[in-house]
C-alpha cells in the first residue's frame, strides 16, 4: 500500500475571508498533479477524492470542484460534517477491538474538529468548526502567541465542547482515541522522538499530563522554534500550537486521562469504504 500526505492549507484565509485563496488552490493543484502521477504509476483503477471542512464552507467551491475535476478526471465529494466524521471513525477503530469500546474518536483537522461515539457503528457524533487553522487565524495571531489570545482560544474550545457534549455522550466512552496531525505531532514530542516515527506513535498513548505540557510548550515557543523541533512538518509549524490546545481543551473538559494515539484516520476510512463497494 503507498500512504502519502501533503500539507497544502486549503482553508487558510476560509474562517474570514469565506472563500478558497487563489494561493491555498494552487498549493492544492500541485500536489493533485503529482498524486495523479503516482496513480498513473501504480495503475489505480478507481479515484475517490473527498473535500471536508474549507470546501464545505467556501463560496467558490465550484472553482475547487472544476479544479480537481480536471486533474483526477473525478469529481471531490464534498462531505457533511456527520460523513466525515463517519469516515474518520471507522478509520480510527478498523484495528481495535469492539470489545475495548465504546470508543471516542476524536479527529482534529485545520477547519473543524469531529467527536464521534461508537463501538462497532457510530451511536452519536458531532463537528464542530474549531481546527488548528480556523483557531489560528482567529486568535493566535502573535509569535507566540499572548496570554489573552491563548484565553480566547481556549473559550472559543469550549464554547465549541459545551456543543458537544449537548449531542454526543463523551462519558460512555472506555477509550478516547486521538488521530490526525496534531495529536500525533503532540505525541511524538511527549515521546521525545528525534525524528517523525509513524510505527512509535501509532496506538501508544499520551498522558492528560503530557498533552498539558506539551500544549504549554509549544504556545510558548516562536516560529522559529517550532520549526527547529525534529518531529516537526513544515506544513505544521504555524498551527500546531492551536492544534495541540483544541487537545488539551478536550483532554481537560472531557476528564480524560489519557488519550490513545491513531496514524489510521480519514484516509483509511476512505479507502476502506471504497474496498466494501468493490
Amino acid at each position: 500500500m503507498h500512504r502519502e500526505m501533503r500539507v497544502v492549507r486549503l482553508g487558510e484565509g476560509v474562517d474570514r475571508t469565506g472563500t478558497l485563496s487563489p494561493e491555498a488552490l494552487e498549493r492544492t493543484r500541485v500536489a493533485l498533479v503529482d498524486y495523479a502521477v503516482t496513480c498513473a504509476e501504480l495503475g489505480v483503477e478507481r479515484t475517490r477524492m473527498v473535500a471536508t471542512s474549507a470546501t464545505r464552507d467556501a463560496s467558490n467551491r465550484s472553482v475547487f470542484v472544476d479544479l480537481v475535476t480536471g486533474v483526477l478526471g473525478v469529481e471531490p465529494e464534498v462531505v457533511s460534517g456527520a460523513e466525515e466524521a463517519a469516515l474518520s471513525f471507522r478509520g480510527a477503530t478498523a484495528a481495535l477491538d469492539p470489545a475495548d469500546g465504546p470508543f471516542l474518536v476524536m479527529d482534529i483537522g485545520g477547519g473543524s474538529t469531529e467527536f464521534v461515539l461508537g463501538t462497532s457503528e457510530v451511536d452519536a457524533s458531532l463537528s464542530v468548526d474549531v481546527g488548528c487553522v480556523r483557531l489560528t487565524e482567529r486568535h493566535l495571531r502573535d509569535d507566540p502567541p499572548t496570554a489573552e489570545q491563548v484565553a480566547a482560544a481556549r473559550a472559543d474550545v469550549d464554547e465549541a465542547l459545551t456543543r458537544v457534549l449537548s449531542v454526543v455522550p463523551t462519558d460512555r466512552a472506555r477509550i478516547a482515541v486521538g488521530l490526525a496531525g496534531s495529536v500525533t505531532t503532540v505525541a511524538a514530542l511527549a515521546q521525545g522522538l528525534s525524528s517523525y516515527q509513524p510505527e512509535a506513535i501509532h496506538l501508544s498513548r499520551i498522558s492528560a499530563s503530557q498533552v498539558r505540557r506539551v500544549t504549554e510548550e509549544l504556545l510558548a515557543m516562536t516560529r522559529a522554534q517550532r520549526a527547529a523541533l525534529p518531529v516537526m512538518h513544515p506544513g505544521r509549524v504555524d498551527v500546531i500550537g492551536g492544534g495541540a490546545l483544541v487537545l488539551q481543551s478536550c483532554v481537560d473538559r472531557l476528564g480524560l486521562g489519557e488519550v490513545l494515539v491513531s496514524e489510521s484516520d480519514i484516509l483509511d476510512g476512505i479507502a476502506s469504504s471504497m474496498s466494501q463497494e468493490s
